[in-house]
């Protein structure tokens, strides 16, 4: 099918910009950065306010708690956005980076160079935060940014935006570095997907919803920004108090964002001492819990979960509770239902964690802490533009290295193949 002509023109607008972006200094994008990073701080009032009418839309159209946390800003967290910026600033370019190199028998010296992706596309649901996030680690990375983000948080995200296109200019880079797509229809959407030619690559982050459009509709590069459904197995050797704190932070410091605890999975040997005990401290915090009949024969507020529970992303004060008679049973529990976003185990017995990490296949493995860890910013990276679950390119959370590709160069004095 044809794509709107307005897709197509921000594409070429984006794709203009990430040809000066690739040349350009670290020096112009760190200030370039930082001049936006300010700008937020100081528009914070015009940013609260759009966010605001976008909030009281999502209420009168009941949104559910867990995306509407995710909706709401906070003069906190447009300083913790500035702040993720100015981190980024401060990180080494990874531009121009020489992964390796070798020198052929002829005398042909070949290296690998890091060179950006070019122009990133990123489709993202409830999160202004993100236009913040992404269009910052693009830009370090040499890439401009396609953002779409969901109808119901335009307002802020066109506010957001603004702040930032202003601060790129003024510091001299163009304004289409971020480049937002203000039209919310589906039609739009899809053609942001298909923009040949013009996204080298496209980042997906939202629900099961968004993932089945991209399957099935993009045709440009994806990388998949997938569910989180995250377990934590307390093991028969965990500390078992270090686990309940553990265990409530996973759940309940933030249930709506994707590394949050959704299964817990118990060692049968644990579970008449321990299991009691963390049910009642998460039933306290409002989580309703669901498990098998182990889990439901010892404690009786826990209902009937089905394989449907079990694998689902709640994203919401609910957790599957699983009781399994053996390590080798948690790992087929979590690996059979897990998304491959994180896994974590609780336990003393250093055997027992290695064969978790090892045999486990997830993007992060935790031992010993909150699967609330895994997150760019946590990890150093400053922020992060997604957390993939896929296995090619990029997997985990996804910083200024994952967004770029290399080249080969190669230098030679004169030779020719035989």
């Amino acid at each position: 099918m044809s794509l709107p002509a307005e897709v197509v023109e921000l594409g070429r607008r984006a794709q203009a910009a990430a040809a000066v972006l690739a040349g350009a200094s670290s020096a112009a994008k760190d200030a370039a950065l930082l001049a936006g990073a300010d700008l937020l701080e100081q528009q914070a009032p015009d940013i609260l306010a759009a966010n605001e009418a976008d909030l009281e839309e999502a209420k009168k159209a009941r949104m559910d708690a867990g995306p509407l946390d995710r909706l709401k800003l906070t003069p906190a967290r447009i300083s913790s956005m500035a702040e993720g910026l100015r981190t980024v600033a401060d990180l080494a370019d990874p531009i121009g980076e020489v992964l390796d190199g070798w020198v052929r028998p002829n005398g042909l010296e070949i290296s690998r160079v890091r060179v950006p992706l070019g122009v990133v596309a990123i489709i993202y649901e409830n999160r202004p935060n993100v236009t913040s996030d992404a269009a910052g680690l693009c830009l370090k990375a040499g890439n401009a940014a396609l953002l779409r983000g969901s109808g119901s948080a335009l307002r802020s995200n066109q506010a957001v935006a603004a702040a930032l296109r202003e601060g790129f200019a003024k510091a001299g880079l163009p304004q289409d570095s971020l480049v937002l797509v203000e039209d919310p229809s589906h039609e739009v959407a899809v053609g942001v997907m298909q923009l040949n030619g013009f996204v080298d690559c496209l980042i997906p982050r939202g629900g099961p919803a968004l993932i089945a459009s991209v399957r099935e509709h993009a045709t440009v590069p994806v990388v998949i920004d997938g569910d989180g459904n995250c377990h934590v197995y307390v093991d028969a050797d965990a500390d078992l108090d270090q686990a309940i704190e553990i265990v409530l932070n996973a759940k309940t410091q933030r249930p709506g964002v994707c590394n949050a605890a959704e299964s817990l999975v118990v060692h049968e040997a644990v579970a008449d001492e321990w299991l009691p005990r963390i049910a009642s401290a998460l039933i306290a915090e409002g989580v309703e819990l669901v498990g098998n009949d182990g889990a439901r024969s010892r404690v009786s507020e826990i209902g009937v979960a089905t394989d449907d529970d079990f694998g689902r992303e709640f994203l919401a004060l609910k957790m599957s509770v699983a009781v399994v008679p053996s390590l080798d049973a948690a790992i087929a529990h979590v690996n059979r239902f897990g998304t491959g976003h994180t896994e974590a185990i609780l336990t003393r017995d250093l055997a027992a964690a290695h064969r978790f990490t090892k045999e486990v296949d997830a993007a992060a493995v935790v031992v010993n802490a909150s699967t609330r860890f895994t997150d760019g910013e946590e990890f150093g990276f400053g922020a992060e533009i997604g957390i993939s679950t896929q296995k090619l390119h990029a997997r985990g959370p996804m910083g200024l290295r994952e967004l770029t590709t290399y080249k080969y160069v190669i230098w030679g004095t004169g030779q020719t193949r035989e």
